[in-house]
């Protein structure tokens, strides 16, 4: 008999007791408090088990105080099956091993924690892979996808997640551990004879297409599919057992597929076009909204050419060779219906086409008239046949709610994903009356609610209107038999929560910025929060997604350093639940102080999370008119140092050159020990510039034969790194520009921003405009040479200084070196440049996140491989991300993050290989960690200083 669930504090000490991590602070169930659903269920404790003797104990101590668990793997359910109350088990912590691929029998045994990504990492190497694969394969774990029979687009080919598991490690809601398999049905006593007292009635209502996943999938346990109870607990969400261990089979990777993007007039007319696809051996068939592609193209760029229409199917064609899948998605093109279409071979094209698919949950979060999109309907499924008609029918629904959403999906297996803009923040209501009519329209269409990420607390209450009473009933006692105290994900599924109880957004109030402007949210913080739905990409390997986003989290493996976990902290401060000191909560503290500023959530995360400018609004109301750290007064005003540095550079650099005084002076500036400061110029480029007999100092006429810009020496460059400025000079000027310089020296305030100092970065960028808009008026570009104080320029300006009419001119007026050197006209009449032939170098390219994050980085690479070099990027922050590194307590996340990227690409490069850096952060870490000196790209290109010219 289960005891009574007793007070926390017993359970947590029971659980450190038994030698459990077990965390019950404030911080730490706020970030456990959400998946990517709705809701917010706020646990009792989080347990980190590292190893499955440790699942078992925990689970022993959660029946023995009769408290609910929830097993959570990657969190990016969307149903809200992977939050719960009581005991929330983090797998993905510690149990993330593959433990054996065996190539001869294509199979694979992990670890329940284990990502999707590492499986098909390590199977590649024999030529395999796992078939499903969900979007979020690069963050989602193999428990989850057991728990949800996650499919993904090439389900079509492969099969769901219970099509490809073959044994299954696991415990029940009573202690008792067995094996799953197939014919295993003796495993569990009275199952048998349930299965053989309802054969009619599952025969009939399940199985009746492949993407019918509500509820429980007993047809697996029926004799003609081999009684597989294995298959069977596959999609049961966590409610009947908790999962140890899994062996899963795998395929053979195709090897040149070819993608055949097909063109249509609207969604419902690709999904009529669907059977004519099928059968045709596609790997995939995709439904792509030109919505979706528009969110790309206007925040991200990069979309390829697409054929004509308002929506697209995706349809991977595999072949021998590329020729050959070309070939046969040709000739599958012939039996489509389209408007038009193109062939991607596979290559550059095909992965930015299929990134906008996999990144749709995210892209999907703001519906085109502006309004955030939330989950709810975001699987459902119908008979491909059925495809067309339903999604008529379901666009009329909306019509009738005045909703939007934006739809994509799995459209060869009748699956469609779509979020919809209900009026969470102030109709919570919205979702039952939507719900409700949306069930019954897919009843009607013999739909299914839930086609692969299971019906959790969002659908479980509407079983009722696609299966009959007789069936809950048998779910019901289904899961009785493994679970008889409910205690395994209590509320989903079998005896439902109600779908509007625990939403997060309605609990939520507007609170106004007063920091920055928040453009995109309308100034209010709590939108800025709730941008964050929780897909967790955050969480995903930078070397898998081309990324730099939370490279703190890469270093620590810590949900407290993902940008979904500090979004789900912030969102407690603002709706003063968990987190209630408000901005000077230890909470908020603890959840920021890793967050190095680096800004790629701001590009990576599908939602638009900026975590950096949302750290520097918690700052700035955190300190505004108070004694801030000794690191704000020096590091954060480290340009206003560097000019008086400057003026005497060599006492200066003797001092930091002694290792005592210069240990003694970093220490009292707040800087760790292990860091040595960098030297400063013995010439700035200012000087440097003066002494220059001709220089032009103002805008003249844009009638002159020659082409002018501006050159924006920033602090650091000026006063540390001169020589970028100098060789940007003699390389623009080679190229046929008249080069200026402004009279007075014009400082971002980057370091005031980082440091929550906004008052002081609006002061400084104000003057940075009366130096700097003159010139942007008369049509001078302008370029600016440190990717960070560039990137203030084309974004913080416009949040810290909305209402000064200069910002917008200056921050369309500023340019990278790359994108002013790659512009299509003419330098003037007459005049030309190409880069230099570099054909032979090994460039080793470090963007600088700001860069990655604002600007973007194609103009650099497109450039760089115009110069036929064999060009290597770096996925990942360099690690010291201006301040941040060089602060006392960040020294060890920063080498770690620094060993994630940079370090192991310089470790494997060439020794006569160029580390190229624009970022002065970048160079600088390099250097005191690798021994390696980094080029300005424009000391690589400029005439006389490039590497094989000595």
């Amino acid at each position: 008999m289960d005891r009574v669930h007793r007070p926390t504090a017993d359970l947590v000490h029971d659980l450190r007791r038994a030698g459990l991590d077990a965390d019950a602070g404030s911080r730490r169930r706020a970030e456990y408090s959400s998946d990517a659903s709705n809701y917010r269920v706020v646990p009792e404790v989080v347990v980190f088990p590292r190893t499955v003797d440790e699942v078992l104990g925990a689970l022993d101590v959660a029946r023995e105080h009769g408290s609910p668990v929830t097993a959570r793997g990657g969190g990016t359910s969307v149903a809200g099956n992977a939050v719960g109350p009581g005991m929330v088990l983090d797998l993905s912590r510690h149990l993330g091993r593959v433990l054996e691929i065996d190539p001869r029998e294509r199979v694979a045994r992990v670890e329940p924690g284990c990502l999707l990504g590492t499986v098909q990492r390590e199977a590649a190497v024999h030529g395999l892979r796992f078939g499903p694969d969900p979007s979020t394969w690069a963050r989602c774990t193999i428990g989850g996808m057991i728990g949800n029979n996650a499919c993904g687009p090439r389900a079509l080919a492969y099969g769901r997640t219970a099509d490809n598991v073959r044994e299954l490690d696991v415990v029940d809601g009573t202690g008792r551990r067995f094996t799953a398999a197939r014919g295993g049905l003796a495993a569990v006593p009275g199952l048998a004879e349930l299965v053989d007292s309802h054969l009619a009635l599952i025969r009939t209502e399940l199985g009746r297409f492949s993407r019918q996943l509500s509820g429980y999938s007993l047809d697996h346990l029926l004799p003609e599919n081999g009684q597989d109870l294995a298959r069977a607990l596959v999609g049961t969400e966590g409610t009947c057992v908790t999962v140890l261990g899994a062996t899963i089979d795998l395929v053979e990777i195709a090897s040149s597929p070819a993608l055949l993007v097909l063109g249509y007039p609207d969604m419902p007319a690709a999904g009529d076009d669907v059977p004519a696809l099928l059968g045709r051996g596609a790997l995939a068939i995709e439904g792509l909204d030109a919505r979706l592609v528009d969110v790309v193209r206007r925040h991200y760029g990069g979309v390829p050419d697409l054929p004509k229409g308002a929506g697209w199917l995706l349809v991977e064609v595999p072949g021998a060779t590329s020729p050959e899948a070309v070939a046969a998605a040709e000739e599958l093109a012939r039996a489509a219906h389209a408007l038009d279409w193109r062939v991607l071979p596979a290559g550059p094209e095909a992965v930015a086409v299929w990134r906008i698919r996999e990144d749709g949950a995210g892209l999907a979060g703001r519906t085109p008239r502006g309004r955030q999109a939330w989950p709810g309907l975001e699987d459902a499924a119908v008979p491909p046949e059925r495809l067309g008609a339903y999604m008529r029918d379901f666009d009329a629904l909306l019509g009738e709610h005045d909703l939007q959403g934006l739809a994509y999906g799995h459209f060869g297996d009748g699956c469609i994903h779509v979020r919809l803009d209900l009026p969470l923040d102030h109709d919570a209501g919205a979702l039952r009356r939507f719900m409700e009519d949306a069930a019954r329209l897919l009843a009607r269409h013999g739909g299914s609610l839930s086609g692969e990420h299971g019906d959790g607390r969002a659908r479980g209450e509407l079983l009722r209107h696609v299966y009959s009473p007789e069936m809950l009933d048998l779910f019901a006692a289904f899961k009785g038999l493994f679970d008889p105290g409910d205690r395994l994900n209590p509320g989903v599924l079998v005896r439902p929560a109600p779908l509007d109880a625990a939403l997060r957004r309605p609990a939520a109030r507007p609170v106004r910025s007063v920091g920055l402007a928040l453009h995109a949210d309308d100034g209010d913080l709590t939108r800025a929060v709730h941008r964050c739905v929780g897909v967790g990409k955050c969480r995903a390997d930078n070397a898998a997604t081309g990324g730099f986003m939370c490279p703190s989290y890469l270093a620590t493996r810590d949900e407290k350093d993902s940008t979904r976990g500090r979004a789900r902290v912030l969102q407690e401060m603002v709706n003063g639940s968990l987190v209630t000191d408000g901005w000077r909560s230890p909470e908020i503290a603890e959840s920021l102080d890793l967050c190095l500023s680096c800004k790629a959530c701001s590009r990576d995360c599908p939602a638009g999370v900026d975590v950096a400018a949302l750290k520097s609004e918690v700052l700035y109301r955190k300190y505004r008119r108070r004694l801030r750290p000794v690191s704000h007064y020096t590091l954060g005003w480290l340009p206003r140092w560097a000019r008086l540095a400057a003026r005497l550079p060599r006492p200066v650099n003797w001092v930091l050159g002694r290792p005592r005084l210069s240990r003694l002076a970093l220490g009292l500036a707040g800087v760790d020990s292990r860091r040595s400061a960098p030297r400063f110029a013995t010439t700035t480029f200012r000087r440097w510039w003066e002494r220059r007999a001709d220089r032009p100092s103002a805008p003249v006429s844009p009638a002159r034969s020659r082409r002018q810009v501006l050159l924006w020496a920033d602090t650091f460059t000026d006063t540390m790194s001169p020589s970028a400025a100098t060789a940007t000079v003699e390389l623009l000027e080679s190229a046929g520009y008249d080069v200026l310089v402004p009279d007075a020296a014009a400082c971002c305030g980057l370091p005031w921003i980082s440091t929550g100092q906004l008052d002081g970065a609006r002061r400084r960028l104000t003057r940075t405009l009366d130096a700097l808009h003159p010139y942007a008026a008369a049509g001078v570009p302008i370029v600016g040479l440190e990717p960070s104080c560039t990137a203030v320029l084309r974004s913080d300006l416009l949040e810290l200084l909305p209402g000064d009419d200069r910002s917008k001119a200056v921050a369309a007026a500023t340019h990278t070196l790359a994108e002013l050197l790659r512009a299509p006209e003419p330098v003037g009449p007459g005049a030309s440049w190409t880069p230099p032939d570099l054909a032979g170098l090994t460039v080793v390219v470090q963007p600088h996140c700001h860069h990655h994050a604002v600007m973007g980085f194609d103009a650099d690479l497109e450039l760089l491989r115009r110069t036929g070099a064999t060009v290597t990027p770096i996925a990942g922050c360099c690690g010291l991300a201006g301040n941040f590194g060089m602060e006392r307590g960040h020294y060890d996340v920063s080498v770690a993050v620094a060993r994630n990227g940079m370090l192991p690409a310089l470790e494997a490069a060439p020794d006569d290989a160029v580390l190229l850096a624009d970022g002065f952060s970048c160079r600088l870490q390099a250097g005191q960690l690798a021994g390696r000196r980094g080029l300005h790209l424009a000391e690589l290109l400029a005439p006389g200083r490039r590497p094989a010219e000595g």
